[in-house]
């Protein structure tokens, strides 16, 4: 049963954005803490951003001023808006919420 559905995802320019999206199911959003985290090739899996039900919002050093999260609570999803994407931010990018993740979406900023 999927309950984490993520997408936006794709290959962009250095300076590029990207809006990522994920897709929950009501079970898991209402009212619980969803966050973003994402995984390059041979590293760990690394914390991006997180927002708790209320809107409270935390990011990782590594992204601040040029990531943002946010939910859409009629729409049961989380997106994680990213601008002036540099190399280092590519990775599979994965949703997080009530201990279950998402299949990853990849991105990749290249020129």
């Amino acid at each position: 049963q999927v309950q984490l559905v993520e997408s936006g995802g794709g290959l962009v320019q250095p300076g590029g954005s990207l809006r990522l999206s994920c897709a929950a199911s009501e079970r898991i959003f209402r009212g619980t803490y969803m966050a973003w985290h994402r995984q390059a090739p041979g590293k760990e899996r690394d914390y991006v951003a997180s927002m708790s039900s209320g809107g409270t919002t935390n990011y990782a050093d590594s992204v601040k001023g040029r990531i943002t999260i946010s939910r859409d609570n009629a729409k049961n999803t989380v997106y994680l808006q990213m601008n002036n994407l540099k190399p280092e931010d590519t990775a599979v990018y994965y949703c997080y919420g009530r201990g279950v993740w998402g299949q990853g979406t990849q991105v990749t900023v290249s020129s």
